[in-house]
C-alpha cells in the first residue's frame, strides 16, 4: 500500500497525553468537529493561556541571531502577546486572576533575561512549521510535533532538546514527551541528538537535564500507544473510564452548547470557555 499522509493517523505528544488521560478527551479534542463550523474544539484556561504566551515569546527568539535575542525586553514582547489572551480570551474569571497569571509570566521571562544560558547560544530551527515523519508506514501512522528549542553544541556537532515548562509541577518520569521529541529530532533533522532538558521557568535558573532512553525503547513505547489510538479510531471506541471525568466533562459541556466561543486558534480550532 502506498503511503498516504491524508489517510494516516497522526499522533503527537499532546494527543497521546489526551488519550492516556481519557479516551473521550482525546476524541473531543482530536477527532470531533463542530458540525456548524467544521472545526475541532478546545477549551481555554488561564494556565494554558499563560503557557501559550510565554512559549510564543521565548520560541520566537530562535529565529534571531544569538547576539540580538535579548536586545528587546522580553517583558515588552510578552505584554504585546498577552493581548491575544486578555480577558475572556484567556479564560480568566476576573481582572485580579488575569493579573496574577500575567505577573507570573513576567517573572518567568525576567528569569530568562537574567539567566539566559542557552538562549544566547547557537540554535537550530527546524524549517517545517509542524515537523513530522512516518512512525510506521505499515501501520499508516505519522508522528508530529513542535520542539521548543534545539540548542546547537558545536564542540560535539550535536543538538540539545530544551522543553520550556511554565507550570508548577515537574514532568513525570514516564512521560512520553521526550521519547516523542527524541524520535522527531532524530528523524527530521541531520544533527545527532546528545542531550535533553526541561527548563522549569517558574523555579529554575537553568535547564534540568534528564536522561534519554534508547531510540529502540522510545520507538517501542510511542508505537504501543499510537497503535492503541489507531484501533480506537477504527472501532470508534472513545469511552471515559469514569463515565465523565474532569478532563472530558468540560468539552462535553461545549458540545451540548454550554460553552462560550471566544476565538479560533492558528490551527483552526474553535476556542471555548466554560
Amino acid at each position: 500500500m502506498t503511503a498516504d499522509k491524508y489517510s494516516a493517523v497522526w499522533v503527537s505528544h499532546s494527543s497521546m497525553a489526551d488519550f492516556l488521560r481519557c479516551p473521550r478527551l482525546y476524541y473531543l479534542r482530536n477527532v470531533y468537529k463542530d458540525p456548524l463550523t467544521g472545526h475541532k474544539i478546545t477549551r481555554m484556561e488561564p494556565p494554558l493561556a499563560l503557557g501559550q504566551v510565554v512559549h510564543d515569546v521565548v520560541e520566537s527568539l530562535s529565529t534571531l541571531p544569538a547576539e540580538d535575542r535579548l536586545k528587546i525586553s522580553l517583558i515588552k514582547k510578552f505584554d504585546a502577546e498577552w493581548e491575544k489572551v486578555t480577558g475572556k480570551k484567556g479564560g480568566f474569571a476576573d481582572h485580579a486572576q488575569e493579573e496574577e497569571y500575567k505577573n507570573r509570566g513576567r517573572e518567568m521571562l525576567m528569569r530568562v533575561m537574567e539567566n539566559p544560558g542557552p538562549i544566547t547560544q547557537k540554535a537550530i530551527k527546524i524549517k517545517e512549521e509542524l515537523p513530522y515523519y512516518w512512525l510506521s508506514e505499515d501501520e499508516n501512522i505519522i508522528l508530529c510535533g513542535k520542539i521548543d528549542w534545539l540548542e546547537y553544541l558545536p564542540e560535539t556537532d550535536s543538538v540539545h532538546i530544551i522543553d520550556f515548562k511554565t507550570g508548577k509541577r515537574e514532568e513525570k518520569e514516564d512521560s512520553l514527551q521526550l521519547p516523542v521529541y527524541q524520535l522527531l529530532v532524530t528523524n527530521t533533522q541531520s544533527k545527532r541528538l546528545s542531550k535533553a532538558s526541561y527548563w522549569y521557568l517558574l523555579t529554575s535558573d537553568a535547564p534540568k537535564e534528564v536522561s534519554l532512553p534508547s531510540l529502540e525503547e522510545s520507538q517501542e513505547r510511542v508505537m504501543a500507544v499510537a497503535k492503541r489510538m489507531k484501533l480506537a479510531r477504527q472501532i470508534s471506541h472513545f469511552k471515559c473510564a469514569d463515565g465523565g471525568c474532569r478532563y472530558c466533562t468540560p468539552l462535553e459541556e461545549v458540545v451540548k452548547g454550554k460553552g462560550e466561543l471566544v476565538g479560533t486558534s492558528s490551527y483552526n480550532q474553535d476556542i471555548y470557555i466554560i
